[in-house]
């Protein structure tokens, strides 16, 4: 109906719906600038890119690309388990690398964490990452 518009208590249910919600845990590296490891808004969770930094001791996993890759999939399972999701509620990845010959092992690592139904994704070469290091994931997921 033309001019129509949702009635009050319709508008203020979607709009509670889209309230932040910040994600953060302990279980993985705390974020190295201003923003939070993940933000929730309605029922999509957006996670901040992830480094292979092990949460435990604060130091970068130096040991080859396929350990890296491991390491950021592990920092990432970590935060989605805070927000009370899996890899299965990924719906995009975007993987940046710093050499594009690594993308095979990477590749391997990161399709280890899903039991099918892969997200959508990219896989993008850039010039650096922070801390120097060779991957860095983010993802989206739903709930």
């Amino acid at each position: 109906m033309p001019g129509h518009c949702c009635p009050p208590q319709r508008l203020f249910f979607y709009f509670r719906q889209m309230e932040k919600q910040i994600i953060n845990t302990n279980q993985a590296p705390a974020p190295i600038g201003p923003y939070n490891q993940a933000v929730k808004a309605g029922n999509i969770l957006y996670v901040s890119g992830q480094i292979p930094v092990d949460p435990a001791t604060g130091e970068l996993v130096k040991s080859g690309i396929t350990d890296e890759a491991h390491m950021v999939m592990k920092n990432l399972q970590a935060v989605l388990k805070e927000a009370g999701l899996t890899f299965d509620n990924i719906v995009k990845t975007t993987i940046f690398l710093t050499d594009m010959n690594d993308f095979p092992k990477v590749n391997e690592a990161y399709g280890s964490y899903f039991t099918g139904n892969y997200p959508a994704r990219e896989t993008v070469q850039v010039a650096g990452l922070p801390k120097g290091v060779n991957v860095e994931i983010s993802v989206i997921a739903h709930s």
